[in-house]
């Protein structure tokens, strides 16, 4: 399946969401746009401490209330992963002692239990 190409609009988005959620005390400590193989488009990934681990649907509350009117422009679909989830565990774990990972892209690997196609990195620490 083709996928879309992730371009200025779309990189903003997820930019100002990320500093929409440091704003309300949300610090991300994983922010990435993503295409993973079984949905076939861009999602907008989140995780953090700061968002409940328990209950993911109380985390997506969360998020969709404080991004919900922000933007001129949609992000893509929102995945908000534990932060122990294998997928983030492993992306920390490889690229969190990195300097500035802001506009790294990943693609075409395996990245704990899930495969990426593609992904722009906005944070990992």
């Amino acid at each position: 399946m083709d996928q879309a190409i992730l371009v200025g609009p779309d990189l903003n988005a997820g930019l100002d969401a990320v500093a929409e959620l440091d704003a309300a005390n949300v610090k991300s400590v994983v922010a990435l746009m993503a295409v993973f193989p079984e949905y076939g488009d861009w999602r907008f990934v989140v995780s953090s401490p700061d968002l409940d681990q328990a209950h993911l649907l109380k985390a997506h509350y969360r998020v969709s209330e404080i991004l919900r009117g922000r933007f001129i422009y949609t992000l893509p679909a929102i995945m908000i992963f534990p932060i122990k989830e294998p997928f983030i565990r492993d992306l920390r774990k490889r690229f969190g002692k990195s300097r500035d990972v802001l506009g790294m892209r990943l693609g075409y690997q395996k990245i704990g239990d899930r495969s990426i196609d593609a992904a722009y990195i906005y944070r990992i620490e």
